[in-house]
């Protein structure tokens, strides 16, 4: 089937015409035709990589109303980069109709936003908590809404903005149609379709969170303190790699990436203690080419759109399978065939057939490279540079007799080896002594044990948690989501590195891994929380709480503050907590 035969405007096949798009991809095909045609609420679940902006963006930008200046189309996406992105090829595909895109997003100007929407705009693309002030400033009304699109569902849930979505869905009136889209389908992502949406059409490529069969998956078993030695092999032995190497934290991503610039590598980081200016200039190199590795927190990786990438390397995996499914898909897009490594201690092997059952693929057993696999693709590389390179004559000819001369004496063989050697040197020193650095699967090769024995973080002993008093509260405008973003943004750390939290109407309270504690008090002291400064402090544990589970206190002078005593996540008196109260079930 082609574009032609979806139904879609004659200016918006103009428009692809130009892109060159001639046959759409299977989500393509199965969304475009129904959500053109039928006003009903649309369920999408492919990969990441397989399209979807263009599967809702397309029929969106043929629905509205052209010309009208309220908007009549809303999209919603976890992060700002994700959000340009958006903005920017729905601004192209309705290039040459009268549709008006605007993009809304923290980190920005809010009054310039207001103004563009008031200058009229048919469809707003938005994170959701820019969007949620935008309504609270009266400067959206979401009533007036006929299509809402949430795009990457499974990662907006992730990073705890469910709050925001219920509070948008909620909004917006109820003859509106809700165009789901994600990778996976987690159980919260089932109950957002279960409560905003009446008998969806759902249409899912391939099995439920299954991952793109263009990718090649390989895990490598090595030792803990082996896992910087194996990436750089890794690198060597792809020395065309264009690529994203993923950490769990701000702290080693910042590491990782230092290290390999020190190294030679051209290597940036992506995290969240960059500006928004630094993150717009990484990304912008990386885009063009200019940087041939990103290392990014998962956070920080959210909304990247490049085709071209050959590898993603998993430094460490992550808390979350469903995350792994997004770090992959940045690979083997728009058709292409990509890899995604993996390094797993020998007590981490295990997870990967976990993976393996719930992504529905197979990994294939690696082994990082010796040093003289290492040495020969390195010098076949060399070799194929020098082969390749263009000869300038007239440029040189002055040149050359010079140059000649000075190799008078030398045979043809010894001149290769003078010019192979200036630069193959440093790979046969630095791997002269190289090690086996490949660990057995169940041995305790690696001397790095998982802390706390075999209860991990399952255990939820008071001794293993840390409290944190917070000086925000409900006053202030915060809610245990708005909380949860802080700690996570301000850190880099999963949202279920963090434990319960209690909001009361003037301060609040939550708890995290004791290992976690000087990395939360240094990164989240001065956070910004809606024009409030975030200040943490660790409380005083009771030693005899009683029947206060999560008790402690905090010295303010002569007086105490309290722990609240309330189970669960949220404070007493907030609403629409089953969401919140399920994912408390689940972590213990």
């Amino acid at each position: 089937m082609s574009f032609e035969e979806l139904g879609l405007k004659s200016g918006v096949l103009k428009s692809l015409d130009l892109l060159g798009f001639e046959i759409p991809t299977p989500i393509q095909e199965k969304a475009i035709p129904h959500l053109l045609k039928e006003e009903s609420d649309f369920v999408g679940l492919a990969q990441t990589g397989t399209g979807k902006t263009a599967a809702f963006g397309l029929p969106l930008v043929s629905k509205v109303e052209e010309g009208r200046k309220k908007p009549q189309g809303l999209v919603i996406c976890p992060t700002r980069e994700l959000c340009l992105q958006i903005s920017k090829d729905l601004q192209t595909y309705s290039k040459f109709i009268n549709v008006n895109t605007v993009a809304v997003y923290g980190g920005a100007d809010i009054k310039r936003q207001i103004k563009e929407i008031k200058n009229g705009a048919q469809v707003i693309v938005a994170t959701p908590g820019r969007l949620v002030d935008l309504t609270k400033r009266k400067a959206i009304n979401l009533r007036e809404i006929d299509w809402v699109v949430l795009d990457e569902a499974d990662e907006m849930l992730n990073m705890g903005f469910k709050e925001e979505l219920d509070h948008i869905l909620d909004e917006t009136p109820v003859e509106r149609n809700v165009w789901l889209f994600s990778a996976t389908m987690p159980k919260e992502v089932a109950q957002i379709a279960k409560n905003y949406m009446e008998e969806p059409l759902e249409v899912s490529i391939g099995h439920k969170n299954q991952t793109n069969e263009n990718i090649e998956h390989i895990y490598f078993t090595v030792a803990d303190r082996d896992r910087y030695s194996a990436v750089k092999r890794l690198i060597d032995f792809n020395p065309n790699i264009y690529g994203l190497i993923f950490c769990r934290t701000r702290r080693e991503t910042a590491s990782v990436a230092e290290k390999l610039g020190k190294e030679g590598y051209s290597a940036e980081p992506l995290h969240g203690d960059l500006s928004q200016a630094q993150r717009d200039n990484v990304m912008r190199r990386f885009r063009t080419k200019t940087i041939q590795i990103l290392v990014a927190t998962d956070v920080a990786a959210r909304g990247i759109d490049v085709d071209d990438i050959t590898h993603v390397i998993n430094y460490n995996l992550p808390d979350e399978i469903e995350n792994y499914t997004h770090r992959s898909g940045r690979t083997a897009r728009a058709g292409k065939h990509g890899e995604s490594m993996v390094l797993v201690t020998p007590r981490e092997s295990y997870k990967i057939k976990t993976i393996e059952k719930k992504i529905r693929t197979s990994f294939k057993k690696g082994s990082i490279p010796n040093a003289k696999e290492i040495c020969e693709i390195q010098l076949m590389k060399l070799v194929d540079n020098v082969i390749t390179t263009e000869v300038k004559e007239d440029d040189i000819a002055e040149f050359l007799p010079l140059v000649m001369k000075e190799f008078d004496g030398f045979s043809k063989e010894e001149v290769i080896k003078k010019f192979v050697s200036t630069e193959f040197n440093r790979f046969i020193e630095y791997y002269e002594r190289a090690s086996d650095l490949n660990a057995k699967e169940g041995k305790a090769r690696d001397r790095d044990r998982d802390r706390g024995g075999r209860n991990g973080r399952g255990s939820r002993n008071d001794e293993n948690k840390t409290r944190f008093f917070v000086n925000l509260g409900k006053r202030d405008g915060l809610n245990p989501g708005g909380l949860l973003r802080v700690v996570c943004d301000s850190t880099g750390l999963r949202s279920d590195k963090v434990g319960r939290i209690d909001i009361l109407s003037s301060f609040s309270f939550f708890e995290a891994d004791n290992e976690l504690a000087m990395d939360i008090l240094q990164k989240v002291n001065g956070a910004d929380y809606e024009g409030h400064s975030v200040a943490v402090e660790i409380t005083k544990k009771k030693k005899n709480s009683g029947g206060n589970r999560g008790g402690g206190s905090r010295s303010i002078g002569n007086k105490s503050r309290g722990g609240s005593g309330h189970s669960g996540r949220r404070g007493q008196g907030s609403s629409n907590s089953g969401g919140r109260r399920k994912r408390d079930k689940r972590r213990g």
